[in-house]
């Protein structure tokens, strides 16, 4: 019997593959290992932030608290990803 080739998933796809495995009821329940698993969790944390506002270190801390119990090392990775910037204890969403 000949197995049929599944078509390869769209990057939508594999978007949403990602956030089921790793995020239960709104939160991230484990850190994804590999970067580009590592980059959809990410990109998830970036998008509670609004582009343009500023926001203090507590405000990014309390964001990011609701998402993720390890805050710290989630605001680390959206700033040595690029996916947010700080300056003088003040955060801003990268466009």
């Amino acid at each position: 019997m000949e197995q049929q080739k599944r078509a390869p998933l769209t990057e939508e796809q594999k978007k949403e593959k990602v956030l089921r495995s790793f995020v239960k009821d709104g939160r991230v329940a484990a850190m994804p290992v590999k970067a580009g698993k590592r980059a959809v969790i990410l990109e998830l944390a970036a998008e509670r932030f609004e582009k343009g506002r500023v926001y203090s270190e507590r405000e990014v801390n309390e964001i990011l608290l609701g998402l993720y119990g390890d805050y710290c090392t989630l605001r680390r990775e959206l700033v040595d990803a690029g996916l947010m910037t700080r300056a003088a204890g003040e955060y801003r969403r990268n466009d």
